[in-house]
């Protein structure tokens, strides 16, 4: 059945998930629902201790048995230890079938590979899947299909009952023996707990997993006694050194920052770039130092930011302590200096839940509220469709993380992008995997020069003074072609291996098997 963004997707899919295909952005505007209800175990009997003495001994408390869901968030990233170490004693316990229900899954999670290969784990939920999970996926290693959801479709899979979660574990950087959580104030800090949220309201059985156990009551907390089940002390939770990945730092890369000096002018000329506007960067190196080539234009002009959202990094930081932004709203934290300023400025930071942030089916989220957001790609189309899951090669590699959530809800979605990444066209006819649809994208910013999407004539005259050339989509396109050629179409086998799903729920694009590949004779 075709889509809305023209894909063609599998009957028997659409049959076997229970799925619809995907109509537009906002066709379940109003739709209304009850949100699911998780098991409560009541704690009636206050002798009763929530401490257990090792992983395992909390996945027997918890029940664990073939073909549960378990959950984990992704706030340590690079440096997380939590997803392996749980699944390492599950795989132990020969315990099998098993859904991972993460919030995102990267190179950190290299080891559970083997896990997926002898049937321990055989279903993935998640909005990000890189390294050699992604890699397995792709190989068809994964019994059952993939989904990739955005991280506000997530939290509204989980409150809608559509994700039900068995076991969540939260990695907690304190707690009290009462399961009250922090994400500061301990070894291991990662600045915010949002996408742990819906985790810790919605699954049956709650364990948080701390380095740091402190004195009762560990407040102002996070995630609430009230919803843990448990609490596992362990040696370490992660390495709050590798929070901060390659991509999530300023670039050095001239055209990088060419194209970041484009984005800032652009914005400073749109209508929106007014005092009290409201704005969000990518983890992108080149979005990132779009913002402080635009701190110099809000100087300039005494303009003030009166929110920035998201994922926070220091730039954004620097901007809030120098005035130029009032507060920050952090649904995850990209760095150090990101998580130092949450301690020392609690006053300034709003830690968000995910849900707040980007749940399409709540009755409001901050996306909503976005002037401007700056996202990265690794492809885009003439219908200005985005792709940043696959790869040149068809390869998993990549999240959806907010990307189609900020896009849907800001009144200006920027994409920067080079014109050409490695020896790929990163502008094309058609993108390999549709993750956010152009009809949400208003504004393509690279190296070779701005376009702006037909649907946003208003923001023709913005694009006309930010010293960029402009171009169509289809001129940029060409521009790319004739750079590296017309690339042939990726080889793909006919099992579908991962469904990406669009915020609201329905089937944005799948992605099948990678053909090995063999030099033809």
């Amino acid at each position: 059945m075709i889509n809305s963004v023209g894909r063609d997707i599998p009957e028997e899919i659409l049959a076997a998930t229970g799925r619809d295909v995907f109509h537009g952005s906002f066709c379940h505007d109003g739709k209304e629902y009850k949100r699911a209800s998780p098991m409560v175990r009541a704690n009636l009997d206050p002798r009763r201790s929530k401490l257990t003495e090792s992983v395992h001994d909390a996945l027997v408390a918890c029940g664990i048995r073939d073909g549960m869901t378990v959950s984990f968030h992704h706030h340590f990233r690079d440096g997380d230890y939590i997803v392996n170490l749980v699944m390492e004693e599950i795989h132990d316990m020969g315990i099998r079938d098993i859904t991972i229900c993460a919030s995102s899954l990267g190179k950190a999670h290299d080891p559970i590979v083997p896990f997926i290969e002898d049937g321990t784990i055989t279903s993935i939920w998640s909005s990000g899947v890189r390294g050699r999970i992604g890699e397995a996926i792709s190989a068809g290693k994964l019994k059952n299909i993939a989904v990739m959801y955005s991280h506000g479709g997530r939290v509204r899979a989980i409150e809608e009952g559509r994700i039900h979660i068995d076991i969540a574990f939260i990695g907690a950087p304190t707690a009290d023996e009462c399961g009250n959580l922090r994400p500061v104030g301990g070894k291991s800090d990662c600045g915010v707990l949002s996408y742990a949220y819906a985790d810790a309201q919605y699954a049956d059985k709650v364990v948080a997993v701390t380095d740091t156990l402190v004195p009762f009551p560990n407040v102002p907390a996070s995630i609430s006694m009230v919803n843990v089940d448990y609490v596992c002390i362990v040696d370490a939770i992660g390495d709050p050194k590798k929070i901060a990945s390659g991509a999530a730092k300023p670039t050095t890369d001239l055209r990088k920052l060419m194209m970041a000096k484009y984005c800032s002018d652009f914005v400073a000329a749109a209508p929106y770039f007014k005092d009290g506007f409201v704005y969000q960067t990518g983890v992108g190196g080149a979005s990132i130092a779009s913002a402080i080539y635009l701190a110099e234009e809000m100087r300039r002009k005494n303009i003030h930011m009166s929110l920035g959202l998201g994922g926070i990094a220091t730039p954004m930081v620097r901007l809030m302590e120098e005035g130029l932004i009032e507060k920050l709203a952090d649904t995850q934290d990209f760095d150090l200096g990101a998580v130092q300023s949450i301690r020392e400025h609690p006053d300034r930071h709003i830690e968000i839940t995910g849900s707040e942030y980007a749940n399409p089916m709540n009755k409001g989220a901050y996306v909503n509220r976005l002037d401007y957001v700056i996202l990265a790609a690794l492809e885009v189309d003439t219908q200005f469709n985005c792709n940043v899951i696959t790869d040149s090669t068809g390869l998993i590699t990549g999240a959806q993380g907010g990307h189609p959530d900020t896009a849907a809800g800001a009144k200006c979605t920027i994409v920067i992008t080079p014109l050409v990444q490695g020896r790929s066209p990163a502008v094309c006819t058609d993108v390999t995997t549709v993750t956010t649809p152009g009809e949400t994208v208003d504004v393509i910013i690279t190296d070779y020069g701005i376009a702006v999407n037909p649907k946003r004539p208003d923001l023709a005259e913005a694009a006309q003074s930010c010293g960029a050339p402009v171009h169509t989509i289809e001129e940029l396109r060409d521009i790319a072609y004739s750079i590296t050629g017309i690339p042939e179409k990726i080889r793909f086998g006919e099992r579908v291996v991962g469904i990406v799903e669009a915020r609201d729920g329905t089937v944005m694009d799948v992605v099948r098997q990678i053909k090995p590949f063999a030099f033809q004779k």
